[in-house]
């Protein structure tokens, strides 16, 4: 995903908190920024298409820095031969639990990394683009 990102024209960093002794920092596994838009990451790999738990916890990290960066915050799911599909952290359902999922036609819906380009509002549909053409 950050060699993808890093393609796409982002500035990508990797942090991956797993292990990391600073319990205290509320930081994601990824950081992307382009054209002062940026995007967090959350990210998970799958070998099949299946429901996905989160920790609430985890979610709530994950949302505060994306809050303090001016960003959005999303899960990236990795599922083989269908690439990566991102949801925004805001999306999830909460269970009785206390966990958040995501479930397996949430994630079969979830737009790829193009549509990132469109949702922190990168690109614009083909009917903004020739209206502004036309008023010029």
């Amino acid at each position: 995903m950050v060699n993808t990102l890093w393609k796409m024209g982002f500035a990508v960093m990797r942090a991956p908190a797993s292990g990391a002794k600073i319990r205290k920092a509320d930081y994601p596994d990824i950081v992307a920024i382009k054209e002062g838009k940026v995007a967090v990451f959350e990210v998970k790999a799958r070998r099949t298409l299946g429901h996905i738990y989160l920790e609430a916890e985890q979610v709530k990290k994950l949302k505060t820095f994306a809050q303090r960066a001016g960003g959005i915050a999303y899960i990236a799911v990795k599922i083989p031969r269908e690439g990566w599909k991102l949801i925004k952290a805001t999306e999830l359902t909460e269970t009785k639990g206390g966990r958040l999922k995501l479930s397996k036609e949430e994630i079969t819906r979830a737009p790829d990394l193009k549509g990132l380009l469109t949702d922190l509002g990168l690109t614009q549909d083909l009917e903004k683009y020739l209206s502004s053409k036309s008023k010029t």
